[in-house]
């Protein structure tokens, strides 16, 4: 059996996955297909629409064999990191080719990595931008191409992520289809996962926008949860807990840890106080991202601990993903996880645990304590 791998977040699965779901297999030829899945937080910091047990199941469902958590400590990243981790992951698997949509699949990503060591080591000195800014400014003098779309960026970590890890894995960049990732409207048969979620969270019908199981699925949602309703929390916390402590959480430096204290202390909203930090230094992705952090108390030292011994948590399976990991466990050369008691989540999954924890607020559902790998049963 060979596997091909795919990175998602499913939040939540829609036509566009199963399109990409398709034309995985059909280019690779491969028979197993194998996804490393985003938990209950998306990169971005946000909590998603359903829990990761839901999705996992919805994948399953639609024509997935084996889903893998991706980790907190790689799904809520940047976008080398979390392509890094996925990748880490995937090749761990024993899967053979990794297929993942790209806005301009043709563009020579291997050749942008390369020119990106040119200027790697250049220190910037534009402090009125973020750095993302800069390093397209300096890329587009380079190559005449800027990384400015959601896909191409992770397209170009994977590249990136692939010739560091010196990995055997063949990257397969197709055309993403349908709505734009940022278009906020249905529109169609193939609309963004942000139109759904705005769609649901409006009342509004999504048939026709994925499948039916998904339908289903979001049919039993009560409510969207965002951080309107984590705020009441981490603004408490900010002001509870001492500076010093605050700097000692994953991504926040620099001041961070002031200017979210001195903002939890004047702002009852959580729109007004994410204004109040916000600065040209920092983009909105990565303040959501040291929001969840600072909720979660993951400290530096604890992340980056996870992060040199990370770990497979399989989130389920059909037969044949059974019988693909059957085949490969003996190779397999990070720890296997199918079913999470007391000793593996204070050894091993603390991180993913916390994170679980919290999102249970929103659905009442434990997420890793006692819970096995869901089984789909497929049609060969």
């Amino acid at each position: 059996m060979k596997a091909v791998g795919l990175v998602a977040e499913y939040n939540p699965f829609h036509n566009g996955h199963r399109y990409h779901l398709t034309q995985a297999k059909r280019l690779t030829g491969d028979n197993v297909v194998v996804v490393v899945m985003s938990g209950d937080f998306s990169q971005r910091g946000e909590p998603m629409i359903l829990d990761k047990w839901d999705r996992a199941k919805l994948a399953l469902q639609n024509g997935v064999d084996l889903v893998v958590e991706l980790p907190i400590f790689y799904a809520v990243q940047p976008a080398h990191i979390f392509a890094a981790g996925a990748l880490h992951l995937l090749a761990a698997l024993q899967v053979n080719d990794v297929v993942y949509g790209a806005e301009h699949p043709d563009w020579d990503f291997t050749t942008l990595v390369q020119a990106e060591r040119q200027f790697s080591s250049t220190e910037f000195h534009r402090y009125n931008a973020t750095y993302a800014t800069q390093f397209n400014m300096e890329l587009q003098q380079l190559t005449g191409h800027q990384l400015t779309e959601p896909n191409d960026i992770l397209a170009f970590s994977y590249e990136k992520a692939r010739q560091q890890q010196h990995l055997d894995l063949q990257l397969h960049p197709i055309q993403r289809v349908g709505s734009d990732y940022h278009d906020s409207q249905l529109d169609g048969h193939l609309a963004s996962a942000t139109a759904i979620r705005n769609a649901v969270e409006q009342g509004q019908t999504i048939d026709g926008a994925v499948p039916a199981s998904t339908a289903t699925a979001l049919g039993q949602v009560k409510h969207v949860p965002t951080w309107d309703d984590l705020y009441p929390l981490l603004r408490n916390h900010l002001i509870q807990a001492p500076v010093d402590l605050l700097g000692q959480y994953y991504e926040v430096a620099e001041g961070l840890e002031y200017r979210m204290k001195d903002a939890a202390s004047r702002n009852l909203t959580f729109a007004d106080f994410n204004r109040a930090v916000k600065s040209k230094r920092y983009t909105y992705a990565r303040l959501l991202r040291a929001y969840l952090y600072t909720l979660l108390e993951m400290t530096v030292d604890q992340v980056q601990a996870k992060m040199a011994h990370p770990y497979l948590h399989i989130l389920g399976f059909n037969e044949r993903g059974q019988r693909y990991l059957h085949q490969i466990k003996r190779a397999v050369p990070l720890t296997l996880i199918t079913n999470v008691n007391q000793n593996v989540r204070d050894q091993i999954l603390q991180l993913d645990y916390r994170a679980g924890k919290l999102y249970q607020m929103f659905n009442g559902v434990e997420q890793d304590l006692k819970h096995g790998p869901i089984r789909i049963a497929v049609k060969e």
